[in-house]
């Protein structure tokens, strides 16, 4: 028996040894971070995390919501019928809803048709209590009657005060006091799974709030260079759910300010997917200001060409043949191309130069120096560094208000009618006076100008130009020298139908 005790408190005695020991051993490796070979020694990137600056366990949206969503409008647009032929079909916008758009009778009979009246629904967002609001230029870009409806359900007629389908952005107005706005943040602050909301009317619901993280910076989509020539694309790239009618709806982080405006989703079906897209408020900013202050947006120009993102294999292949460099692997952007008389040819870029900052900020790709270079005006000084030959140099440079020695500025220019393009003749006098009408300027033929891309159809006269009254193709393209900003209104009638009709179109685009 008394062996047997014995044995017992030894094993008693060795099994709680054993286990001090792993308890005290499993405490020491949880604390390192549970990895095996990383010599006690946290990660470096996860110094911050455990520094006392990690969130909080819960994130209350509440207080953002509340602040943002009274500042966020409904818009609704209305595009009158028309008259369109067989062979130029309806152009639908994949961003906001159209309903009403069926007509089969027209191209059953092989004839002109006339194309129904169409209704959009769209966001926007004040930025002043006096009525300003900013949302996208695909949103009221072709529309002849835009309402906005508040969260307190009062509507308001808006006119647009400029557009600029580079950014896709457009800033309109209603004839309203004391209304709340959003405060603008800052854009470059924002961090890689930082929480933001949505907020927006998809769907044509009301007012609708979604939570997401900013999933990825400086994303280029190709998506503006549908409406403009001259895309500038630097998204921010959230996983905040949006949906058709969230279109110009404010991006806002959990202090409430607004730090981008929702302009795109990447669908195969044109419904929400995972990923959809805000115009940084840094980009906004600038734009507003220049299209409230000058009606246009003042925009600058570095002169050079550099290689798109998401290039094909092939065009890899063939830059690093020509540039002796791994495309791949390049931390900047490779400069392809100087324009003569442009600001980089003037301060000294070459072809081949890998321009690495832009005043100081560091540039890693396209959709950066985009972004940077949208946030100045003409005749700003700047600092370029690039390297050249494995050395590192910097040049300054005085920014242009043209590419290289074509001027931008084409609505002063006397090349804004050839930009136009089409056929324009005098409207006949039976027409006139069959329309009650003083005269006008019938567009006979769209040519392959600005014309034959916007909305306008063969067969519409002209009435007005900029709401000047315009009677024959002299005083038309007489108006038309005397344009100051590149976005021009043509208003008139289609003969033999009901009703006047606006189209806003932009002489640089």
């Amino acid at each position: 028996m008394n062996l047997n005790f014995k044995n017992v408190l030894a094993i008693v005695g060795i099994s709680a040894f054993t286990t001090l020991v792993s308890i005290w051993g499993y405490s020491k490796w949880t604390k390192t971070g549970g990895s095996f070979d990383n010599d006690n020694h946290l990660p470096a990137n996860y110094a911050s995390l455990f520094s006392g600056n990690a969130p909080g366990t819960t994130v209350d949206f509440t207080p953002a919501a509340n602040s943002a969503a009274p500042a966020v409008v409904h818009i609704k647009t209305i595009i009158n019928a028309k008259k369109v032929t067989n062979n130029q079909p309806r152009q639908r916008n994949p961003f906001f809803d159209f309903f009403g758009d069926d007509d089969s009778f027209g191209d059953f009979f092989g004839g002109p048709r006339v194309q129904p009246e169409q209704r959009a629904s769209g966001s926007g967002v004040l930025i002043t209590g006096d009525g300003y609001i900013v949302t996208n230029n695909h949103v009221v870009n072709e529309a002849d009657e835009i309402n906005v409806t508040l969260t307190n359900n009062k509507s308001y007629k808006a006119k647009v005060i400029g557009v600029d389908a580079s950014s896709d952005l457009a800033v309109i107005k209603i004839d309203a006091s004391n209304l709340p706005y959003l405060v603008y943040g800052n854009s470059d602050e924002v961090k890689l799974g930082q929480w933001v909301l949505a907020i927006g009317y998809p769907l044509s619901l009301d007012v609708t709030i979604t939570a997401g993280i900013i999933s990825a910076k400086n994303r280029s989509i190709n998506i503006n260079s549908r409406q403009s020539d001259k895309p500038i694309e630097s998204f921010l790239q959230t996983d905040a759910a949006v949906n058709q009618g969230n279109s110009g709806g404010a991006l806002v982080n959990t202090s409430g300010e607004l730090i981008g405006i929702n302009s795109a989703i990447a669908s195969p079906t044109g419904s929400y997917a995972g990923y959809s897209y805000a115009i940084p408020v840094n980009i906004v900013k600038k734009v507003v200001t220049d299209i409230v202050k000058f009606g246009t947006v003042q925009r600058a120009y570095l002169g050079i060409s550099y290689p798109k993102d998401n290039l094909p294999e092939a065009e890899i292949k063939k830059i690093d043949e020509e540039y002796k460099v791994k495309f791949s692997e390049i931390q900047g952007v490779l400069v392809t191309d100087v324009m003569d008389g442009g600001a980089a040819k003037e301060a000294g870029l070459k072809k081949g130069d890998i321009l690495t900052k832009l005043n100081g900020v560091v540039i890693k790709s396209s959709p950066e120096l985009q972004e940077q270079i949208a946030r100045y005006k003409p005749t700003d000084k700047i600092s370029v560094t690039v390297k050249r030959d494995g050395k590192e140099i910097t040049l300054n440079a005085v920014l242009k208000a043209k590419v290289g020695n074509a001027s931008t500025d084409l609505a002063s220019s006397s090349k804004a009618a050839e930009k136009l393009g089409g056929t324009l003749v005098n409207v006949d006098k039976s027409t006139a006076q069959k329309n009650d009408i003083e005269g006008g300027v019938l567009v006979k033929e769209l040519g392959n100008g600005i014309l034959s891309k916007s909305r306008v159809e063969k067969g519409f006269v002209i009435t007005q130009l900029n709401d000047q009254p315009v009677k024959n193709v002299e005083e038309f393209y007489e108006a038309l020298k005397k344009v100051t900003s590149s976005n021009i209104k043509l208003s008139g009638i289609y003969p033999g139908y009901f009703g006047n009709y606006a189209f806003m179109l932009n002489l640089n685009n």
